[in-house]
């Protein structure tokens, strides 16, 4: 055996390594996409209030704040699973209430609290945006965020 790689060695280890690799990444890409249930979305449930709540989101820069799904600050508290932490699963309605009095009641002024400013939201964008963070709520995530305390 040759004790120095020669150039059409070289040339068939890169070629089959790239080969190799290529074809690995082909078989994991056509696993994700044929053989995993990669619906992650309701997407049944997508509507223009959702729409509409994600406009509310991003017209008042929450995600400079929050974390909304793991994306975002982590000055306040993550938005993905508001919903749950809030019941929204046990009592929809008592949970949109509760977001409408929590984002109405902002800033509580209680001292050395992170303080939340107030947007003046209307309610036609409170209940946009509380429709959208249920949406949120049910996005698969892989059990993210990894404790419901926010």
């Amino acid at each position: 055996m040759a004790e120095v790689l020669t150039k059409s060695a070289a040339r068939n280890v890169f070629y089959g390594g790239s080969f190799f690799f290529f074809a690995i990444f082909v078989g994991l890409t056509a696993h994700s996409h044929y053989y995993m249930n990669t619906t992650s979305t309701d997407v049944s449930t997508l509507n223009d209030s959702v729409a509409r709540g994600k406009h509310v989101w991003e017209k008042h820069s929450c995600i400079n704040c929050h974390s909304i799904l793991g994306e975002g600050a982590y000055f306040a508290p993550e938005l993905g699973n508001v919903w749950v932490r809030y019941g929204g699963k046990e009592d929809p309605a008592a949970a949109r209430e509760t977001l409408k009095a929590w984002m109405a009641a902002q800033p509580t002024g209680i001292e050395g609290r992170r303080q939340m400013p107030q947007f003046d939201l209307t309610e036609q964008e409170l209940n946009d945006l509380a429709d959208f963070l249920e949406w949120t709520s049910r996005i698969k995530t892989q059990n993210w965020p990894p404790n419901n305390a926010g």
